[in-house]
């Protein structure tokens, strides 16, 4: 080992290339300021995240990369100025570990929608570094990005957040990404009102978070996967209400639409008929959160929302593509995009 290598203390795994193969790597974390809290990392959660930067899918990778953000530990440094955390704290960091602190969104809680915020990998900080995420052993975070969290009610602390001492670290990670993805649009648009009924397209880490709060806000759950693989996962262990395989619905709605088609060309559609069809596959769900980071389609998926229905997309495909009648015929669904 060289001496430039001892030097540097913080052991991390990083991506050297597009293959997004992770290999050891040592580095430098900056020096402990007055307002910083210094964090001996315990737990990072996975997220596709890593994988989108792992592998340049966006074309911006900084390698070597390290990956990680969603990051729980224990504080074993404070600057002299910080006063929220004291050493022996756990905590976790999220998504972003820095913006501006003074415009309106910063000003408003909302420091993710700031023109200058920094994601926690992959990203240039204030001073010019770039930024290395939680697959490493230690963060170096200002007191005022570090997130307060008391059994999964939150105090916004820009981005460094106290966790409870008696709440298992291992499961506190995934809420720092997956978790207030999902959290943050049910909350806005009112998804936590027993009784209605949600869809969550997609169980991956997203999607097992939007079914477990579903739950927890008294919500009907509908889980809609191409997977059959997991719908004993979906209502045995998540406790989903509803397990539909999107794919066979679809197909089903075309074979419905041909056999629909073909009864038109040839005599008047019995009224019963139609109804039959829009209960069968229509207009059942209250809300719905996507979480499907994989390209598929739109407008199927929006036929099963109510009149007035939300449609939130928190997933990240490649492309958009829905017909314009899926929003602008009737009362429509509003469709948002992660928020």
């Amino acid at each position: 080992m060289t001496s430039e290598t001892a030097s540097k203390d913080c052991l991390g795994w990083a991506a050297r290339d597009p293959s997004g193969v992770l290999s050891p790597y040592s580095f430098n974390r900056r020096a402990v300021g007055s307002d910083d809290v210094s964090i001996t990392i315990t737990h990072c959660g996975v997220c596709y995240a890593d994988v989108i930067w792992t592998r340049n899918k966006h074309g911006d990778s900084k390698y070597p990369l390290v990956p990680g953000h969603e990051i729980v530990g224990i504080v074993k440094e404070v600057g002299h100025n910080v006063s929220r955390f004291k050493v022996g704290d756990h905590v976790g960091v999220g998504t972003y570990v820095n913006s501006c602190r003074d415009c309106k969104y910063c000003n408003d809680g909302l420091e993710v929608h700031c023109a200058r915020s920094v994601y926690t990998f992959n990203a240039i900080d204030a001073d010019g570094t770039i930024t290395k995420g939680g697959y490493s052993s230690y963060i170096v975070v200002h007191e005022r990005q570090v997130i307060l969290t008391l059994l999964l009610k939150i105090w916004l602390n820009r981005y460094c957040y106290k966790i409870a001492n008696d709440y298992p670290l291992a499961l506190a990670a995934p809420l720092l990404c997956a978790g207030i993805t999902v959290y943050t649009p049910m909350m806005r648009h009112k998804m936590n009102q027993p009784g209605k009924s949600v869809g969550v397209i997609g169980l991956g880490g997203l999607g097992h978070m939007a079914v477990k709060f579903g739950k927890a806000f008294g919500l009907n759950v509908t889980v809609l996967s191409t997977s059959t693989s997991k719908k004993e996962e979906a209502l045995s262990l998540l406790g989903a209400d509803k397990f539909v395989v999107s794919s066979d619905l679809e197909q089903m709605k075309v074979k419905n639409m041909l056999s629909f088609l073909t009864k038109t060309m040839t005599s008047l559609m019995r009224l019963s008929e139609l109804v039959v069809y829009v209960q069968a596959l229509g207009k059942s769900l209250d809300f719905i959160i996507d979480t499907a980071s994989g390209d598929h389609p739109f407008d199927a998926y929006m036929s099963l929302l109510k009149v007035a229905g939300v449609y939130v997309l928190v997933g990240f495909p490649s492309e958009v593509k829905f017909s314009p009648a899926s929003l602008n015929i009737g009362n429509a669904p509003l469709f948002r995009f992660k928020s």
